[in-house]
């Protein structure tokens, strides 16, 4: 499967300025796109709701060579419930370490050259205090699953990641479609996988040829489709096709036709300042302020 790549995971944010501080300020990450969009995704991208809500996508380069985050914001909602689905996302910096220190952002040191942060939200993200690499600095995304053996066949067997690395003493294991890609990191928590409403989705892309064979094995194997296959269309953009999944766990997964992918995902130069006109032309703070309400928490 080594024509299958991991894009980005998708983190519901509650405050936007706040968490673009994070990703610009703290990690110095570089928004690569914003959209802006009427009405709810087909594929449920921003989560179950269907009003008005915007993509931003964050990262150290562009999305043809690096793993990034999709920031989704729906407009009314300030606060996500955070469940024990996603237990981190690695990444090697010196310079966010020291970027968190400078701007006050709370770090905790768990090892030698290893630190704890959390973006808004409380989403954990843990920065290896080494030089950032010229290849992509994000090494991993963890997940916690209830059954290691189950989950890793999913994984494995059925979408093609390749078994990197097992640690039955602290029962993880580590996959992916490369080495020089972004892996996978399973933990079996021990219990049942709580999403919580902040619940996310991780996606990866494939030749779009191979989408209608991934939904077919699904069907045969009996496992959940979210949803079967289907085409998403970005004003402006290229029209991508789609198969979101959910593993044993629930954990949503999305797999995307790459050749589209890709025409989608170029770097618009206007992202920043897209982001930036967005956050100021929204008054929604100021109007639930003024009528002393709060945003919905889902």
């Amino acid at each position: 499967m080594a024509s299958r790549r991991a894009l980005h995971f998708v983190f519901k944010v509650g405050d936007r300025a706040k968490t673009a501080t994070f990703y610009r300020d703290v990690l110095g990450m570089k928004v690569l796109r914003h959209e802006e969009f009427e009405e709810g995704c087909k594929a449920t991208c921003n989560g179950p709701y269907d009003g008005k809500w915007s993509k931003t996508m964050v990262g150290f380069g562009p999305e043809d060579n690096h793993f990034v985050a999709e920031l989704t914001y729906n407009y009314g909602v300030g606060d996500y419930q955070l469940g024990n689905d996603f237990l981190g996302l690695t990444l090697q910096s010196s310079k966010a370490v020291s970027n968190a220190k400078r701007l006050g952002w709370p770090l905790t040191q768990v090892e030698d050259a290893l630190y704890l942060t959390h973006a808004p939200g409380g989403y954990p993200f843990y920065i290896v205090d080494k030089e950032q690499p010229t290849t992509d600095p994000v090494q991993k995304v963890s997940l916690g699953v209830s059954d290691l053996k189950r989950s890793t066949h999913y994984w494995a067997t059925l979408l093609g990641m390749k078994l990197m690395n097992q640690n039955e003493k602290n029962k993880n294991v580590l996959l992916g479609f490369a080495e020089c890609q972004c892996k996978l990191e399973l933990r079996d928590i021990s219990g049942t996988v709580d999403h919580g409403t902040a619940f996310g989705r991780i996606a990866f892309s494939c030749p779009r040829e191979q989408l209608p064979d991934l939904e077919a094995l699904m069907k045969k194997e009996n496992q959940n489709i979210l949803t079967p296959l289907v085409s998403l269309d970005t004003p402006g953009k290229a029209t991508v096709e789609v198969v979101i999944l959910t593993d044993p766990d629930g954990h949503e997964i999305c797999f995307v036709g790459d050749e589209a992918f890709r025409q989608l995902s170029a770097v618009d130069p206007q992202g920043n300042e897209l982001l930036d006109k967005a956050m100021a032309e929204d008054r929604s703070d100021e109007w639930f302020a003024k009528h002393n309400r709060q945003k919905a928490a889902a």
